[in-house]
């Protein structure tokens, strides 16, 4: 299941309705990501908000590739992937995974795969706002050498 949404969302709560009533799931793997207040550990900035834009419908479409990527790979019984957009400041929820499975490797392997691709594969754009003005997020080799892992 994908949603991309403005609103913010409650892991915990996501996450019980996802279950609710499938007693062959064995293990849930959930992951969260949030805005920091910094940029790195390099960078002296702090990170007032950051804004994420997206092309609608061409999101959702890439999103659900991802997941059905992810489906393929792994036995999953349950998928979700949730993510936000617009303008966020520090410690604000952006992005939920949760993938449950009869089994917790399945479990695991998939949810980092999904972060994995979700960061360098979903079509959002991020803009940092801080004191010294706005700049937009460029890829990072980190994050491409992480997705390389599962091709």
């Amino acid at each position: 299941m994908i949603r991309v949404q403005a609103e913010d969302f409650d892991p915990g709560r996501e996450q019980a309705a996802l279950v609710a009533g499938k007693t062959g799931i064995g293990g849930v793997v959930s992951f969260v990501g949030m805005v920091r207040d910094f940029l790195s550990r390099e960078d002296e900035a702090v990170v007032e908000a950051m804004t994420l834009e997206h092309y609608p419908g061409m999101t959702e479409r890439q999103l659900q590739e991802i997941e059905a990527e992810a489906r393929r790979r792994w036995p999953l019984d349950e998928v979700l992937i949730i993510h936000r957009y617009g303008r966020l400041e520090p410690g604000d929820n952006i992005v939920l995974v949760i993938c449950a499975s009869a089994h917790r490797d399945a479990a695991f392997d998939a949810c980092r795969f999904l972060i994995d691709w979700l960061k360098t594969r979903a079509p959002f754009w991020k803009c940092e706002e801080t004191g010294q003005g706005r700049r937009w997020v460029e890829a990072r080799d980190e994050d491409e050498k992480a997705a390389d892992r599962w091709r």
